[in-house]
Order: C-alpha cells, then structure tokens, then sequence
C-alpha cells in the first residue's frame, strides 16, 4: 500500500476508533468510491414533479402525534413536536406543535376583518389587505403551551421527549408591531388593558396589559417565509414573545382595549396554577427559563459505549439564555455546554456537549440560567413552592436515565 493510502486508512481507523471503536471499512485497501446504488443509474423526477416539496420518504415518521386519551375530542385538544427528529432551533410549519379549542376553523381571508374598539379615538374594522400595508417587521420567537410538561407534575410519565416537552416550537414571524396599529387607532388615557378574541368556534379571548401590547406583541401573517398554515392562524393570529402559548390568540379577529382585565374563562377557570392551599395563581404568563436534552433521550438511544455529543435546547420567556450546565451523573456534577449561535431573545437556543460514555448506568440532565440569572429549577424545588396538584408551568429539570443497553428512560430525582 502506497503512502496516500497508509495515510487513508489512519484517518479512517482514528474517526472510526472516535465513534466508538467499530471499524467503518469492510476493505481498507479498496481506494475505488463505493459502486452505483440503483438511484444513481437512471434519471429522477423532473422539476414539477411536486410544486410544493414534501420530505423524502425514509423521513414519514417525523410527525405531530397526539395523546388520545389525554382530552375528551381531538377537537379540544394538543399535537405534539417531533423534538427528538429535529435540528435546529427553528420548526419546520408542518410540525409546530397545534393547540385548539374547538378545532382547526377554514378562514376566508378575503372575508376575515380585524376589529380594534374600546378605548380608542378612531375604531377600526381591518382587511387583510389593510393589515398588509403597515410597516412589516420579522422576528424569531418560540411558541410554548403552559401545559408542556405538565403531566410530569406528580411522577415521571409517559417515556418520550415528544410527549413531555413537544409542546413548544419556535419559527421566524412576520407582520405587523401590535404598537403600530394601536397608534393608528389612538389609545385612549384610561386603556390599561386588552382583550384579544379569536375568530374559531371557541371565540378564545384572553386579557393582555396593554404595557406588553405595545412593548414586543406582533400581530403575524406570516410563518418560516410563507402564508401562516390554518392551524397556527391564517389568515391571522396574535404573538406574544415569552408569555404562554394561550394569549397567542390564533384567527385574531378582535381587540378590545378595556380599563381592566376581563376575567374570561381561559383565565379563571382555566390557565391558572393551583397552589397546596387550594387558592390559585392567575394571569401566570411568563414562560420561565427551561431546558431540555434532546439526545440521548427516550426516541434516540445509544448505540453502545464511545465517543458521543449530548444535544438539547433551552430557552426563556425572560430574554436571551445565558449559559446550559449538563450533567450526567444526575446534578452531583455540571459542566458548561456550548450555545450555538444565534442564541436570541425569547427564542431556541440550542447547545452541545462532546461526552464518552463508557457503558455504565448515567442520568443525564441540562438546566438553564438565563440573561436575568433565574436558575432552572429541580421538580423538589417547584413541587415545595406550588405542591404536586398543578397543571401549567412545570419547567423543571429534566433527567434521563441512561441504561448499560443504551435504552433511555424519563425519571425523576428525589
């Protein structure tokens, strides 16, 4: 064997021995490239084939699913994100998690109207080609239902990163600052807050400060570069970076600027957090500062001990993330993960750790400290605060227990 191929073949023994000691050559000596696969000897699909691209076959799993047990109708209820098949802090449209309250309504975008009354001077009635008109602005944000994780309360359940933390997703949106078109309709000095409504059977409406309003709230068209798809809103839907997922009206079709907060259903008996005293916490809307390990998790195993990168995302309601600690021994020991650029305000940050795993027994966590130094919290920590009988905002600390076989499993530490 010639120099060139000596030195071939170390390079390839080195990344292989690198992944976990399995050679990745059936025949060091061969120098030629691999023979044709079938694909490579014919001609493909021509360009129309598809007008609007779909992934590739082998990728069919990579889906929204649901719990169906977990509300009375499909109608009423969460799909969840394939956050353990994706790469990246933004979600593709077709698997941002869903949330309805009364089903996916088909909106006419030419009949749809936006209203602005209340406490106003000038009262609008808003076409879409209206709204189209404004000044346009783009921002990256995550979505997140409070509900995320929230059937992790009491006990570790349901063994699947889909299932416990794939109700939030993040996107690029487009549209209009809510600011710009209260300004058009000029607030009145006694405004202090806004009741949002939705246009789907539910009538969704909830009640917004009017400080937020006019701080970062965007009223969105657009999602990822194209039209919103109808079940995150088209022809129209409302943003609210960092708050809970249900004050993101989608189908906005109302805003009614008000002296006080409405007190609506979503924000009574629901949406609130009940504390061990049976009382119970309202207008809870920031989203806290949480983690998560996205590999190794229950959908992605290892395969045998070597040379691994531990993956995950973080985020926070609060501004931009700070710094991800990741464990693998269950929290006796952290150490300081890479953030992946951008890391952004109110939106995916994703990070990465390289480890070796030698094959034995490992509980592997991440916890966030963000731009303001809140502290990712322990489940303990949280369950001593609100108890165990909560539903929303469970941002605790997430281990997985990684097992000799490489099979992963969601518990929770004492």
């Amino acid at each position: 064997m010639g120099r060139r191929g000596l030195l071939g073949l170390g390079a390839a023994l080195t990344g292989s021995l690198a992944l976990g000691g399995k050679a990745a050559i059936a025949n060091p000596a061969q120098e030629s490239p691999p023979a044709d696969a079938p694909w490579s000897q014919s001609i493909g699909a021509g360009v129309v084939d598809r007008p609007y691209g779909r992934p590739a076959e082998t990728e069919a799993s990579v889906i929204r699913r649901n719990v169906p047990w977990l509300t009375a109708s499909a109608e009423s209820s969460v799909s969840f994100s394939p956050l353990q098949d994706l790469h990246g802090i933004i979600t593709p449209n077709g698997l941002f998690f869903e949330r309805h309250h009364a089903g996916r309504p088909d909106v006419d975008p030419a009949q749809h109207r936006l209203m602005i009354h209340g406490l106003v001077e000038r009262p609008l009635l808003l076409t879409m080609k209206d709204i189209l008109r404004f000044q346009q602005t783009t921002r990256i944000h995550f979505i997140e239902c409070p509900a995320n994780g929230g059937m992790n309360w009491r006990a570790a359940q349901m063994n699947s990163l889909q299932f416990s933390h794939g109700m939030v997703s993040c996107a690029e949106w487009t549209g209009v600052k809510l600011s710009t078109l209260l300004e058009e309709v000029g607030v009145k000095k006694e405004a202090k807050w806004a009741m949002v409504e939705g246009a789907d059977g539910a009538h969704m409406n909830r009640s917004i400060p009017l400080d937020k309003c006019l701080d970062d709230c965007l009223v969105i068209y657009a999602q990822n570069g194209e039209a919103l798809r109808p079940e995150q809103g088209y022809p129209l839907r409302l943003v609210v970076p960092g708050w809970e997922g249900n004050v993101n009206i989608k189908w906005l079709r109302r805003i009614k600027l008000g002296e006080k907060p409405w007190h609506t259903r979503e924000e009574t008996s629901k949406y609130t957090d009940l504390m061990p005293d049976g009382t119970s916490r309202g207008f809870t809307w920031l989203m806290d500062a949480k983690s998560v390990v996205t590999f190794p998790c229950p959908e992605k195993p290892l395969d045998g001990p070597g040379v691994y990168e531990i993956r995950g995302l973080a985020w926070s309601g609060s501004g931009k993330v700070k710094r991800v600690d990741v464990s693998t021994d269950g929290g006796v020991n952290w150490q300081s993960a890479r953030l992946h650029e951008p890391v952004l305000s109110k939106a995916l940050t994703k990070f990465s750790l390289p480890w070796r795993w030698d094959g034995r027994p490992a509980l592997v966590a991440s916890r966030v400290i963000d731009e303001t130094d809140y502290v990712q919290p322990t489940i303990a920590e949280l369950r001593k605060q609100r108890g165990s009988n909560s539903v929303y905002h469970n941002n605790s600390i997430q281990t997985w227990q990684v097992k000799p076989d490489g099979s992963v499993f969601n518990v929770q530490l004492a």
